[in-house]
């Protein structure tokens, strides 16, 4: 009887014993299985994160460290910059006559909420400014910061959620250049989408209808340049890196004034260019990026009021009425080279069309009309065609509509590389 007990207790023993092992098995199968989850080398889950809508991108980042370290790389900013298609960016008042309703002529009506990013109160933040001691700012004066994408035969309007009291100077790479108007001369330059900011040091103070500035990308990193009319009719100028505690000031055009400052300077071939006078010019005024010098290049031929210089693909274009309703292109690919004419479209053209940008990644060109109509021309298809827009998007106001790129570029990466700019 013992025996056999004995027994019963030894084949217990067993079977706990191989139910013990089994267990053991099966969690070092299914480690196993956990550990042999295919690993993305880094490389690859930078491409797929790069597909991403630049708002999934911004919440990306913090899904985790590596994540973050990632999309917060220079090589992943300046790869997402490239993909990023040309918008209209444009300031919109906060609230207007039509604030009533859901939406009207400039689309879906701005309603701030805490999330919105306020510049003003940023700059509060930057100054210290305690907040029982912020001036009330009143909410008619604000404008919300909007863009405007083109496709598909139509138009949409897109938010930033972010909204300021100043006009928007210039823009690149996404950066934006505003005037603070809670001091007089002063400017802020900021990323509406990562909602970075910060404010520039004071320069000479000219009336707006009297100056010119330009944000570009150098070597060392941004800078910007601002041209302004003296007392004496002569063009002055002086240029601020972007970092940097003063503006450096550098001689001016020594040939001809520029007789329209209304006319936005355009950054190509490693150059700015602004057209001397918009009608009857024969010549631009070019400054090179990186050591500040003017020079002139002639144009192809005498410019006409509705004719613009533009970036297309790294080059300077020239978009020019000819006579018998046409439209020619005039490419220059180098500072000292010679203008081509490429391309001249002969259809659906009238004086009034005045060009206002190339898209990045179609070959399209798309023209304004005088009752603010907006056309595109395809030129594969060879074919002109009108772009819905809703009543009264063009103008908004005092607003001005800027060529811009939504991106996640920031000046403050290139910090470690400003005591080589000259001061």
């Amino acid at each position: 009887m013992a025996e056999k007990a004995s027994k019963a207790m030894s084949l217990l023993k067993l079977a706990e014993e191989r139910a013990s092992l089994r267990k053991k098995l099966d969690e070092e199968k299914h480690k196993q299985q956990l550990d042999s989850v295919p690993y993305l080398p880094k490389d690859c889950v930078s491409n797929i994160l790069i597909r991403l809508p630049l708002d999934s991108l911004q919440r990306s980042r913090f899904v985790c460290k590596p994540w973050y370290n990632i999309i917060n790389s220079p090589t992943f900013v300046h790869d997402n910059l490239h993909r990023a298609e040309k918008v209209f960016i444009f300031l919109s008042p906060v609230y207007r006559i039509s604030r009533r309703f859901d939406h009207d002529d400039q689309g879906p009506v701005f309603r701030e909420n805490p999330n919105t990013f306020s510049v003003e109160a940023k700059i509060f933040d930057l100054k210290s400014v305690h907040p029982l001691h912020r001036p009330v700012i009143d909410s008619s004066s604000k404008y919300a910061i909007r863009y405007m994408i083109f496709a598909d035969g139509k138009t949409t309007i897109h938010e930033l959620n972010a909204t300021c009291l100043g006009q928007i100077r210039t823009a690149c790479d996404g950066l934006l250049v505003i005037d603070n108007k809670l001091k007089k001369g002063e400017l802020v330059i900021m990323n509406p989408v990562t909602r970075q900011l910060d404010l520039l040091p004071l320069g000479t103070i000219y009336p707006p209808h009297d100056e010119s500035f330009a944000l570009v990308k150098c070597t060392n990193g941004y800078k910007l340049i601002h041209l302004f009319r003296d007392e004496s009719q002569f063009i002055g100028c002086e240029v601020l890196r972007i970092g940097g505690k003063s503006w450096k000031v550098v001689d001016g055009p020594a040939f001809g004034l520029l007789k329209w400052f209304g006319y936005e300077p355009v950054s190509a071939i490693g150059a700015l260019h602004w057209v001397s006078e918009l009608d009857h010019s024969e010549y631009l005024v070019t400054m090179t990026i990186d050591d500040d010098k003017f020079q002139k290049i002639d144009l192809p031929k005498v410019s006409r009021f509705n004719d613009r210089i533009m970036e297309v693909s790294g080059c300077l274009c020239f978009v020019r009425h000819e006579e018998m309703n046409e439209i020619s292109i005039w490419i220059l690919e180098i500072l000292l080279g010679k203008w081509k004419r490429i391309y001249t479209i002969g259809v659906g053209c009238i004086r009034d069309l005045v060009p206002i940008y190339f898209p990045k990644f179609k070959w399209e060109i798309y023209f304004m009309d005088k009752d603010s109509s907006v056309f595109s021309y395809d030129f594969q298809k060879k074919h002109m065609r009108k772009i819905e827009v809703k009543r009264g998007t063009f103008p908004v106001h005092k607003s001005v509509y800027m060529v811009h790129v939504n991106s996640l570029v920031s000046w403050s990466i290139m910090e470690s590389n400003h005591d080589n700019f000259d001061v």
